[in-house]
């Protein structure tokens, strides 16, 4: 299955007519400087070209009142004049006589996604639309948008495939209010949104937009708000809201289809939004969003004003939804002051609703509070000019080319396994030499025998060093002897190639392994047993007492633990390695696996004993990029699982900033 774009120029062919300097910043180029950078880029030639058509009014009535309709609908036949005086009655919004159709047309394009992404003939997709959607109210237009796109395509969605949750991520700078108050009573629902608020004084200057905010009557819980109060956020800070909210909360909700906002005024450059998020963090974004739903996930355009970085984002999470390796997430410094704050307040209001937030430290949000009401005179502080201008004249550089390696997945296999479809088997051709064999000999065999074992280190070290040149993607390998293939890998990464490696294994405790004490070898253990040592930053048991088959819990380690500390040591390279005693469901090894391919470019190697071939084929096809199968709704983790990760977050906070979910100082932490 493909990625599917769907884009029509009639989309273009309305435009603001008079003077408005709030409006002049939507205009039709934002649309085709988007499509033409996919075109440029050969993205638009690999993705499934899907037609547009118009919405329905049985379509657009399904979020929006029939009055409403009528009148948008006599937009076409109005003089200049009366579309002035009509314009009046809603807020910061324009029409022009072909706004009606194209509206439609946008509608009708997230409808067309949905059902391609629903019926199976495409994996994922974008919608390239215009007008935007998600301010859009019942009865009124609202902030450049007339019809509510994606909350259209959420209830059509759920109406047409009987979907029981969805989930909506709303990363546009602008809170989404017209999708708020349109599912804040419907737990089916999911709706988050990160926005710029500066303390209700930020466009729409909704009290509703903050964080307590979390939803009415049977939705309680199900409307989360991430108010960004300063300018500047960076990817640091959008990273860690993924990890420590939305990540956790959404895997425990478990949604049927993913919508996406897809609103890229939140990166660097934009005259609205003020933020310093580069745009490849949207390729990060959209791949933590893939393994959920089963991979089901449409994206539709909303915002995005600034002509250099809305089609570069665009271009990223189209690349990533066509399954590319993610870039590197380098120089990520941790969360700032103020998003450490929203943080908190978020986790502190959604404490009661989402068993995977129980353990959230329970402060006084009146002590942190991102409230009106509890500013000096009730005024907010404002991001000050200097900030504003660095922000409004940044410069950034172009995003890193993402080269897709010729050879996506290869495994190391014994005689007798069979390879996987779309999987390469590897064996090195080139003769490593009496040196390395030696060598390789005298570390990790003293029996002259393990001729065959031998054999197979070689060639993992081949597959290592070809991995590292990009010219195969990621690897599989069934060892006879796990723990001398882990150390044997991760040596000759570390030292040989002196790249950094992150190795995560599942199962038993394993040996030291080499370069954790110089920093070039990040290890994270999970397993049953409990360490008395004390260990150092590079090296992170995860006490699970009750085992990994505790799913909740393991899950939980993974996004709020592993996930921001990956991110944060940006690897070259990352061994996935299930050792004995491994008793993590398969739903759960293949998340965890699909979650890995985010980190290090894609480069990841997994290990498993010769007697593990039964999880070859679904861990290959996570390698190569197919979604994991969702895990179902998650019940609370085990209590005794949630104070051990915290234990360690709380631990390992100072070193690895991107474990942060308060303010220094607070509630005993760093």
């Amino acid at each position: 299955m493909g990625t599917a774009l769907i884009y029509d120029e009639e989309m273009t062919k309305y435009k603001l007519l008079w003077v408005d300097p709030v409006c002049k910043i939507e205009v039709p180029e934002r649309l085709t400087v988007s499509h033409q950078a996919l075109i440029k880029s050969g993205l638009a030639d690999r993705c499934v070209s899907v037609p547009v058509r118009e919405a329905t009014d049985e379509d657009i009535l399904l979020v929006h009142s029939e009055e409403y309709l009528e009148a948008v609908k006599k937009t076409p036949y109005m003089t200049l004049e009366d579309l002035q005086v009509f314009t009046l009655k809603y807020g910061d919004v324009y029409f022009h006589p072909n706004i009606y159709h194209c509206a439609k047309l946008a509608a009708g394009a997230a409808l067309q996604l949905v059902d391609s992404v629903m019926t199976g003939k495409v994996r994922n997709g974008m919608a390239l639309v215009r007008p935007p959607g998600h301010h859009s109210m019942r009865s009124a237009a609202n902030g450049f948008c007339v019809f509510n796109n994606v909350a259209i395509a959420a209830r059509y969605a759920k109406q047409k495939y009987d979907l029981k949750r969805v989930l909506i991520v709303d990363w546009d700078i602008h809170h989404g209010q017209g999708v708020q108050y349109c599912f804040e009573d419907d737990p089916s629902v999911l709706y988050f949104s990160w926005h710029r608020y500066e303390h209700q004084k930020f466009w729409p200057n909704l009290r509703e937009s903050d964080y307590d905010a979390v939803g009415k009557d049977k939705g309680v819980g199900f409307n989360v708000n991430v108010p960004w109060n300063k300018v500047g956020m960076t990817n640091s800070d959008f990273l860690s809201i993924f990890c420590h909210i939305l990540l956790p909360v959404a895997y425990e909700f478990c949604p049927d289809l993913v919508l996406v906002c897809a609103g890229f005024d939140s990166a660097i450059g934009d005259p609205e939004g003020e933020m310093s998020a580069s745009p490849d963090v949207f390729a990060h974004l959209t791949h933590l969003l893939m393994n959920l739903a089963g991979g089901k996930l449409c994206a539709v355009l909303e915002g995005g004003y600034n002509l250099t970085s809305l089609p570069q984002s665009v271009c990223q999470t189209v690349q990533t939804l066509l399954g590319d390796p993610a870039p590197p997430s380098a120089n990520l410094t941790g969360p700032c002051r103020s998003a450490l704050e929203t943080l908190h307040c978020v986790r502190s209001a959604h404490l009661p609703y989402w068993s995977c937030l129980s353990h959230a430290a329970e402060l006084p949000t009146s002590d942190v509070s991102t409230k009106r009401a509890k500013l000096t005179e009730g005024k907010a502080p404002q991001a000050g000019e200097e900030e504003k201008k660095s922000a409004a004249v940044a410069e950034w550089p172009e995003p890193p080319r993402r080269v897709p390696p010729p050879v996506r997945t290869a495994a190391v296999l014994p005689d007798g396994v069979a390879c996987p479809d779309r999987c390469q088997r590897f064996s090195s051709s080139e003769d490593p030499g009496p040196a390395t064999v030696r060598k390789l000999r005298e570390t990790f065999f003293r029996d002259a025998n393990d001729g065959g074992a031998l054999h197979t280190l070689v060639t993992l070290t081949a597959l290592v060093e070809k991995m590292l040149k990009n010219e195969v993607g990621s690897g599989l390998a069934l060892v006879s002897n796990v723990p001398a293939a882990l150390a044997c890998a991760a040596r000759h990464v570390a030292a040989a190639l002196n790249k950094r490696v992150l190795v995560v294994c599942v199962g038993d405790r394993m040996e030291v392994i080499p370069g954790t004490e110089d920093g070039k070898t990040v290890l994270v253990q999970f397993s049953s047993h409990e360490s008395d040592e004390q260990k150092g930053k590079y090296e992170v048991p995860v006490c699970l007492k009750k085992g990994c088959s505790d799913v909740p819990g393991f899950m939980q380690a993974v996004l709020s633990l592993l996930l921001p500390l990956g991110y944060e040591f940006d690897p070259s390279l990352v061994l996935l390695v299930r050792t004995a005693g491994c008793e993590v469901c398969d739903s759960a090894w293949q998340q965890l696996t699909g979650l890995l391919q985010g980190l290090a470019q894609g480069h990841t190697l997994v290990l498993m004993h010769e007697e593990e071939k039964s999880h070859v084929a679904t861990t290959v096809s996570r390698l190569l990029g197919d979604a994991a199968p969702p895990l179902g709704p998650l019940r609370a983790p085990l209590a005794d699982h949630m104070e051990a990760v915290e234990r360690i977050r709380h631990r390992l906070q100072t070193e690895w900033k991107l474990l942060q979910t308060t303010r220094c100082g607070e509630c005993g932490e760093s």
